[in-house]
């Protein structure tokens, strides 16, 4: 029998170990597993690398015709590009982007970054249910908005730091002490220069902070700094992330923040920096029951969070809708009475529930990395398609913000 506290050894004679000497064991052996299977699928000093795009995918991107990329692939001496084996011409993000400063000299409209007056777009990816989709979506729009010529910082704030791996970094073995945010915003004296953290990806525009297990360290420090009066100095917490994204201000166009799957005091200081919340939601019943507790819950403690000085002017809130199923019925009564209830809240676009997604993942890929070719071309046009539509509504979110500065 197995006692409280204790897990029972393999034999008789084995001793009992403890709950701690068992978990700290299973977390050993699947990280040095996982190290090895990542070796497998990653050479050792090999760093993730974006593929090239057709110049029909280029096309898409710039809004332009095909005929007119291949032009100036061939016509401007500005304009770089490959030819594969068959002639056909790629492209690297980085020769996209040389593309739009082509263009934009003569037509602004090239150039999508935000203009002067226009304030930076800070927007918090939230909820506390598993399975929500909410790394998923974040990473998909904040590739999404530098494959369109923005800049943009992914913040991996989720201590699981799903999306730094996804974007080359394991949290295990690249991301050491003081390295994720809370390096920047923690109250002693070790804390240093958010610049110093910001992280270059393969990804051109699109650069990182990333996270790991220390990011928990915040939430063990602030009760204690809460009740040292002398430390006052140091800033309200739900301050601290706010703070730390606006010595950045300059450099970027949007922050996508991965908030933790928690409602302690990093998530609620990441909402207060926020200028816009994305909640996603898996429509099923249990998952619409547990978002009910996570918005009562939410609204409670930033309430309180606002009497004491917290911003909370939103650009804007929604609700995505993720992981749907167009032939599920109880699926489709869930997202209508969820439009029934917040309207326009709901995004009109949805995040379908895709194989190519989930095959992408497995090569620490998302759906804008694989190419066409590694995968049924229908199931994969199906999910670039579903996120693009989702990704493209939030971008005329920001846009239609800057708009009206």
């Amino acid at each position: 029998m197995v006692t409280k506290g204790a897990i029972a050894g393999e034999g008789p004679k084995s001793r009992t170990a403890s709950i701690d000497e068992t978990i700290g064991h299973d977390a050993s052996i699947l990280s040095a597993q996982l190290q090895v299977l990542f070796e497998r699928l990653f050479s050792p000093h090999a760093k993730k690398s974006l593929r090239r795009f057709t110049s029909s995918e280029v096309a898409k991107l710039l809004g332009v015709t095909d005929s007119y990329v291949r032009h100036l692939a061939t016509q401007e001496d500005a304009v770089t590009s490959e030819k594969t084996a068959n002639g056909r011409r790629t492209f690297s993000l980085e020769e996209i982007n040389g593309i739009r400063q082509h263009l934009g000299r003569t037509k602004p409209a090239y150039l999508p970054g935000r203009r002067e007056g226009d304030h930076l777009q800070v927007i918090a990816v939230t909820n506390f249910k598993g399975g929500s989709g909410k790394t998923t979506s974040a990473i998909h729009m904040a590739q999404y908005l530098a494959l369109r010529g923005y800049r943009v910082l992914a913040l991996d704030l989720d201590p699981q730091a799903s999306m730094s791996a996804m974007l080359g970094f394991q949290p295990e073995f690249d991301v050491g002490d003081n390295q994720t945010l809370y390096g920047a915003i923690r109250y002693d004296d070790e804390a240093r220069d958010v610049r110093e953290i910001v992280r270059k990806t393969y990804f051109p525009g699109l650069d990182l902070i990333p996270g790991n297990l220390e990011l928990h360290e915040f939430e063990h420090d602030t009760p204690r700094a809460l009740a040292d009066s002398e430390r006052t100095d140091n800033g309200l917490f739900f301050m601290r992330v706010g703070n730390a994204i606006a010595q950045l201000e300059a450099d970027y166009d949007v922050v996508v923040i991965d908030c933790p799957p928690t409602l302690g005091f990093l998530t609620l200081s990441a909402l207060c920096a926020a200028t816009s919340v994305l909640i996603t939601v898996h429509p099923q019943m249990l998952d619409i029951a547990s978002m009910n507790q996570f918005l009562a819950m939410t609204s409670d403690l930033l309430s309180v969070v606002k009497e004491a000085g917290g911003n909370l002017d939103y650009d804007w809130m929604r609700y995505l809708v993720t992981r749907h199923e167009a032939n599920d019925g109880p699926q489709a009564q869930i997202v209508a009475f969820l439009r029934s209830l917040f309207g326009e809240r709901v995004l009109t676009s949805m995040m379908v529930k895709s194989t190519a997604v989930s095959d992408a993942g497995l090569s620490k890929q998302t759906i804008y990395e694989a190419g066409r070719e590694t995968m049924h071309r229908q199931t994969y046009d199906r999910a670039v398609e579903s996120m693009d539509a989702v990704n493209s509504e939030l971008e005329q979110l920001i846009r239609s913000v800057w708009s009206k500065a």
